[in-house]
């Protein structure tokens, strides 16, 4: 019932955020492109910040055994995700299908999982799901862009490992690993651009969405193919693979919530960057956050029986 709470909070806040988007767009505060700079400034400049921010803790042998532990649950997690979307999801002449894909494999991790991990373990269970969201980041500039755009030339993957994405990725592992803490006033700085990541996904989300005819978007069944295999399927596979192994149930359940948060929302901002379907990508986005909050409390219901 804790979870359910939580969700059903989390995802109200996010839908108020949304609906002032919304409303912007439709009374012409933003346009479309406005809305793809305001994608670009989140990608590119306050997700890296958010990243490198999330590595500022005191040094710890334990906590870097746990974070090894969660990278490569993290990384296995998201190559079974890649596995089933690839097999499950098909159609000859589609060409939405590798927006359907990538909203199979990557998740709204931060948005929803921040929120959901520190109410249920606090500050560790946040700094466990950071190997996650460092594992997302790589993926999603890398066999993430790839998968959008179509492009597989080696040039492709090296722009993407130089993105600052990825940079604040290497750049807060090493902070960590030094134990090296950024000057108070810098990171303070840094901090309160970090903490607009959230509300302007929201915004971008709910902008993008003002394009869209809501009524059409709930009545189209293939979206609910993607939610079913993303939120409910390739967790529970992973609930089953996992929770054998000999590692602390905190990790397992932050590993198994980070993979059953809804659709991510970088696969809309990419779709706008990429001009890619982005009003499809935002329909997916949409349908599967509304029913995150019966597909997340389900799916923890059901790891429960399993993660002890």
């Amino acid at each position: 019932m804790t979870l359910a709470v939580i969700a059903l909070n989390q995802i109200l806040i996010m839908f108020l955020i949304m609906l002032l988007g919304f409303f912007c767009y439709k009374i012409k505060i933003i346009n479309h492109e406005t809305n793809r700079k305001l994608s670009d400034f989140l990608l590119l400049v306050v997700n890296p910040l958010l990243i490198v921010n999330s590595y500022q803790r005191e040094f710890n042998k334990e906590l870097l055994i746990g974070l090894e532990i969660s990278f490569v649950l993290a990384f296995v997690s998201h190559l079974i995700a890649m596995g089933i979307a690839r097999l499950l999801i098909r159609g000859k002449n589609k060409p939405d299908i590798s927006l359907e894909r990538f909203s199979s494999v990557y998740s709204n991790c931060g948005f929803i999982g921040i929120p959901l991990i520190n109410s249920l373990f606090g500050g560790e269970g946040v700094f466990y799901l950071t190997a996650y969201l460092t594992v997302f980041n790589v993926l999603i500039w890398t066999h993430g862009v790839i998968l959008i755009t179509g492009q597989k030339d080696l040039k492709a993957i090296r722009k993407t490992l130089v993105s600052p994405t990825f940079i604040a990725i290497i750049a807060g592992l090493v902070l960590f690993l030094l134990n090296v803490r950024i000057p108070e006033v810098l990171y303070r700085s840094m901090d309160y651009v970090a903490s607009m990541n959230t509300p302007l996904a929201m915004i971008i989300a709910g902008a993008t969405m003002a394009q869209s005819q809501l009524k059409k978007v709930l009545l189209k069944g293939r979206i609910y193919l993607v939610v079913i295999m993303k939120q409910l399927l390739i967790p529970a596979i992973l609930v089953v693979l996992f929770h054998k192994l000999p590692i602390d149930h905190m990790i397992l359940t932050t590993t198994v919530i980070a993979a059953a948060c809804p659709v991510a929302a970088t696969g809309m901002l990419f779709a706008l960057r990429f001009n890619k379907n982005h009003l499809y990508a935002s329909e997916l986005y949409t349908v599967s956050t509304i029913t995150s909050l019966v597909t997340i409390p389900i799916l923890m219901f059901f790891a429960g029986f399993f993660i002890k």
